[in-house]
């Protein structure tokens, strides 16, 4: 099991990469447009995978900023954005090479952002964080199209997996 979240976080890692350079091909206002995504634009909707992303690496750790919703502007340029997706990533993968199936099999008690407490098991919760960025990675793609990038970059695990692919 562990070797499959090793995995899961490489690949997050490389799809988060390949997004953001894809990216670059748009202006920071086409970015910013509101196309009525679920968080508004683009823009919108990559801060909010920093801050979900940092809400259960801090219910997992302990450490780093502990954002208190969903929907916050946490960078307005697009480069401060990037370079704290990197640091995510990385943080990320450094927190999954601690873990043991021990610990991925054991509960966590943490209180969501509704305030209600909940319980679940550790490789729950990290499942969840990793196809959480995997379906808005999907919306994110959807958005670029909308905003004039003909090809959005192939972000499936299997262009990870068989790089030659």
């Amino acid at each position: 099991m562990l070797d499959h979240f090793k995995r899961l976080a490489s690949y997050n890692a490389w799809a988060n990469a390949r997004l953001y350079d894809a990216a670059t091909a748009l202006t920071d206002f086409e970015r910013k447009r509101d196309i009525k995504g679920y968080f508004g634009s683009l823009h919108g909707t990559l801060n909010h995978l920093i801050g979900a992303d940092r809400i259960w690496l801090h219910r997992l750790t302990g450490e780093g900023p502990l954002p208190t919703t969903l929907t916050a502007i946490h960078y307005e340029k697009f480069e401060d954005l990037r370079e704290a997706r990197e640091a995510e990533d990385q943080r990320l993968s450094d927190f999954v090479a601690t873990l043991d199936d021990a610990v991925l099999a054991s509960e966590l008690a943490y209180t969501n952002t509704r305030g209600e407490d909940k319980v679940l098991p550790r490789q729950v919760i990290l499942s969840h964080l990793l196809n959480h960025q995997t379906h808005h990675r999907g919306q994110a793609t959807q958005m670029m199209r909308q905003l004039g990038v003909a090809e959005p970059p192939a972000l499936d695990l299997l262009y990870f997996a068989l790089p030659t692919a």
